[in-house]
């Protein structure tokens, strides 16, 4: 099974109302179509180290950013296609690799460095990201209903709309049923829009016209903060790995108005 991507574009997140979203859906009619999964329930495995190494330079705002996770579309089993994803963003570039394969192989590629995956330009940098962080896990479990489209006439523009976002750290495994805790406050849309180059000057007006601004709105940073700021030791369990990942609460110290202070 080969599914290898390379994606390189930048990418800006803004956050709407259900109001501001039925006004741009409603513009975007002219401008874009769907793409091949619509309406799609995104499961997400984040692998991070026991530190939370990866989450926690992209809080610091480092030049260079990267991260690790495992996406299915929808509740997985294990014959299912699942997307190993190498994400990296360098000066407000991303760079996305992805490589597929069965959700089995996956996890074992990813939690146990078995030899189960195609040998490739993209299985080489994973290996190295592997090497690299040699202690990486699965953290966190995120999911979320998704809407996406892509341009008529330019098909690098992208824009999605993610609604119901949840997120767990306990019951590590894509294979379990979608639940968690709200991200979002209700009737917030966390909207992503993603271009090869500049900005169409439709969509630009349409955010000038209703004051929408960007966000740095990152859906593990924010549940990776709530951890931070909550009290106690929170235990995760990992099925398919041989791992007990312990979130220590004491990091909370290291977290001071909204920016992370370096302690590794």
């Amino acid at each position: 099974m080969e599914a290898q991507k390379i994606f390189k574009r930048y990418e800006y997140k803004y956050m709407l109302n259900l109001e501001q979203l039925a006004a741009l859906k409603e513009l975007m009619e002219q401008y874009m179509i769907a793409d091949a999964f619509g309406r799609s329930t995104i499961c997400n495995l984040y692998f991070d180290t026991p530190q939370y190494l990866l989450i926690r330079r992209s809080i610091e705002n480092h030049v260079y950013k990267e991260k690790i996770r495992l996406r299915t579309y929808g509740q997985a089993t294990p014959d299912t296609t699942a997307f190993i994803e190498l994400k990296k963003k360098y000066k407000k570039v991303v760079y996305k690799r992805r490589i597929s394969a069965s959700y089995e192989d996956a996890m074992q590629y990813l939690c146990q460095r078995a030899d189960v995956i195609p040998h490739s330009q993209i299985c080489s940098e994973l290996n190295y990201a592997l090497s690299l962080y040699k202690e990486i896990q699965p953290v966190m479990y995120l999911s979320y209903e998704r809407e996406a489209f892509y341009g008529k006439e330019d098909h690098e523009l992208r824009i999605t709309f993610d609604q119901n976002i949840l997120w767990r750290t306990e019951d590590l495994n894509l294979t379990s049923p979608v639940y968690g805790r709200a991200l979002l406050q209700s009737g917030q849309v966390l909207t992503e829009i993603k271009i090869g180059h500049a900005m169409p000057l439709w969509l630009n007006h349409f955010l000038t016209e209703h004051h929408i601004y960007r966000t740095s709105f990152s859906k593990y940073g924010t549940a990776y903060k709530t951890l931070l700021l909550e009290a106690g030791t929170t235990k995760r369990r990992c099925i398919g790995c041989n791992v007990t990942p312990i979130f220590i609460a004491s990091e909370q110290q290291n977290y001071i108005g909204g920016e992370m202070t370096a302690s590794i």
